[in-house]
């Protein structure tokens, strides 16, 4: 374990599986205390705070609907409450829905609970924490590789709010910048995880394709770009867009 990062306090959403616990991780692995929130899987939100206590930091699990901006708000709140500060805010939790536009099959309430929970519980995020925040802050998001380019049919809502993330990041560098507090967006391709797993027939094979490395990624991969963001070695990238994709067309 390193120290780059002790005395620092994270807060990664959604951070109970997948990349969010791969972030957490990477995060305790240099020395930062780690609260890490979940919506509906305590004991994997549990297992992963035992795996950071085990690293010798602090750590806590707080319960948090992302598409509810007052329990988001109560999230931050509880989060300084509980350890005193906040340095570090990763944006992880989201959710993938697809449908075609002209689709009259299409769900419209988890389209809508899609944009809420991707785009909505990231700004209320990013409002309730950047008043607590000390200067230097880091403030990252999770977008993806789709908020520049969509590549198949059906993604458009998913799209648009990884676009809106990416927008978002560039605005909020400017508000934030005066206060040396950054923020920037990692943008995965194809990465291994239950909600997009690499052995998934053609639609997988699909995607590797796509890549110049011709293989999915790691969750591993991703944190490790955003412990690099989060560290004082990044102190002066901000309003950024990082690919963290293979190399995709």
């Amino acid at each position: 374990m390193s120290n780059k990062l002790n005395g620092k306090v994270a807060l990664v959403t959604g951070g109970s599986r997948g990349i969010g616990a791969a972030i957490a991780k990477a995060l305790a692995d240099d020395g930062a205390d780690v609260a890490i929130s979940y919506s509906a899987s305590p004991d994997k939100a549990k297992a992963v705070v035992n795996g950071l206590l085990e690293k010798g930091v602090r750590a806590h699990a707080f319960k948090a609907d992302q598409a509810n901006a007052k329990e988001v708000e109560a999230l931050v709140k509880s989060v300084v409450e509980r350890f005193g500060r906040l340095d570090i805010l990763v944006n992880n939790a989201g959710v993938f829905v697809t449908g075609q536009v002209h689709d009259r099959a299409n769900n419209l309430a988890e389209l809508d609970r899609q944009f809420a929970i991707n785009v909505g519980g990231v700004a209320a995020a990013v409002r309730a924490a950047a008043p607590v925040m000390g200067d230097g802050g880091r403030i990252i998001s999770i977008g993806s590789v789709v908020g520049d380019t969509s590549p198949f049919p059906g993604i458009a809502d998913y799209s648009a709010t990884k676009g809106a993330i990416a927008a978002y990041t560039r605005g909020w560098a400017r508000d934030l910048g005066p206060r040396g507090i950054t923020v920037n967006n990692v943008q995965p391709g194809p990465i291994d995880t239950d909600m997009n797993p690499a052995q998934n027939g053609d639609f997988s094979q699909t995607q590797k394709t796509l890549t110049a490395l011709g293989r999915y990624g790691t969750p591993e991969e991703v944190a490790a770009a955003v412990a690099f963001l989060a560290s004082r070695a990044a102190s002066y990238i901000t309003g950024a867009n990082l690919n963290v994709d293979g190399g995709i067309a």
